[in-house]
This record gives structure tokens, sequence and C-alpha cells, in this order.
């Protein structure tokens, strides 16, 4: 299961009515609780070891950019981690205001769980603005990117 799939189960349990969604497969297990009572964490295990992940970060967050008027699409983050925009600190950036991008290039990395997911474009457009700061820490569907798309 990839961080799309996940991100449209994400998508469609927060929409439904249902409080409880566990789903376990050979390689993962996730359990979702969104009742009042329950803590605001989820849990995902890879055989044999769990590793908890909370909503709730330590790390004190950084304000975003304020939001614009101007128009364009937004790319949000699909998964809570750290924004990175190259893939290393003496790395150029992926992107920057002005660049043409194509379908499937790379925008930027979010850093979940020690993991590097690299967020590709999913269709040409042209950076308008970058919505946050190398190394934020970034919630689920952060505006990251403001975009045109051509």
């Amino acid at each position: 299961m990839d961080y799309r799939e996940i991100k449209k189960l994400l998508d469609a349990f927060d929409k439904s009515k249902t409080n409880i969604l566990e789903l376990e497969t050979e390689k993962f297990k996730i359990y979702l609780d969104k009742s009042a009572t329950a803590p605001q964490t989820q849990s995902v295990q890879s055989q044999p070891v769990q590793v908890p992940v909370t909503t709730e970060s330590p790390v004190q967050q950084i304000e975003a950019k304020p939001e614009c008027e101007v128009d364009g699409d937004i790319i949000a983050s699909p998964m809570v981690g750290t924004f990175y925009e190259a893939p290393s600190p003496d790395s150029p950036a992926y992107v920057k205001v002005g660049d043409k991008v194509k379908k499937g290039q790379t925008l930027c990395i979010i850093e979940a769980m020690k993991i590097m997911n690299e967020l590709e474009a999913e269709f040409d457009c042209e950076i308008l603005e970058i919505l946050v700061e190398d190394g934020q820490p970034v919630e689920f569907d952060t505006k990251l990117f403001r975009v045109k798309k051509v």
C-alpha cells in the first residue's frame, strides 16, 4: 500500500460516520479511532516491530506563510512529517518559484518515521509559491506549493 492509497483511505475514513477502522495485511496493520475518548494516535505495525505514530508533535510548529488570494492550485502534504526541499543539505532544491514541472517530477521530500518519501507532481505545472520552509514539520494536508497547471 503506497501513500496515495493510504491518503484515500484516510480521506474516506475521515468523511465516514465510522469511528474505528482496523486494516491488517501480511506486511502492516493500521488502526484508526476518531471517537471522542480515543487518544489522537495511529499505529503502524510492520512485522514484527510496532511503531506508534502520533499527530501531536512535540516539535514546535513553524507558522506557514500566509495564504495568498492569487489564483492557482494547491499541492498539499499527503502525510505527517518533515518537509525538505532538497535531497541533502548541500544539494540544490528540487524546485524553486518559477520552475515548470513535468508530471512525475520530484517536488520535495516528506520525511516520516525516518523514511524519505519523494512527493511527485501529479500534473504538469509551474511553481508559483512555496508555502513552507525547508525542515518545517508538516501535518497531513498542509499546503506545500501553490502552482498553475500548464
